[in-house]
């Protein structure tokens, strides 16, 4: 288990609620809290949808910055440290119109100073890969 912080899916889901922000207006919520993973999901529709109503990249880099960033905060002693995003790539491979995306982010590296995350963004239907993504975390001092 990678965890620091012991925690549950309804926790995380609460925790979300409090904190109102563009995750919660794209309708992101996370289903699954594993071992070593994060797993969330996100409408395609029309919040989510760039001009030609296929899902938009910019979303599925919400998504998959959501799940990392807060799967990496799940990893360190919050008291002492934060993580905060210094880069994330994204490669789209599928074209998506409707339904829902399901993302899951696990750690390719969990470092003192920095994490890497890798986050597989699929379709809820039939699990076809509609984007990869990896996202580097700072970890930095709490204040």
């Amino acid at each position: 288990m990678i965890w620091f912080q012991s925690t549950t899916l309804d926790e995380l889901k609460e925790r979300m609620a409090s904190r109102p922000g563009l995750s919660m207006h794209l309708g992101i919520e996370f289903t699954e809290l594993g071992p070593d993973f994060l797993s969330g999901r996100m409408p395609v529709d029309g919040r989510t949808h760039q001009p030609y109503g296929l899902l938009h990249g910019g979303a599925s880099c919400v998504l998959a910055e959501t799940l990392g960033s807060v799967a990496g905060g799940l990893t360190v002693d919050r008291t002492v440290s934060r993580v905060v995003g210094l880069e994330i790539n994204a490669n789209h491979i599928k074209a998506v119109s409707r339904g829902f995306v399901v993302g899951t982010a696990r750690p390719l590296h969990l470092g003192k100073s920095t994490h890497v995350w890798e986050i597989r963004i699929e379709t809820e239907e039939t699990r076809a890969l509609v984007c990869i993504s990896r996202l580097t975390l700072a970890v930095v001092r709490a204040k």
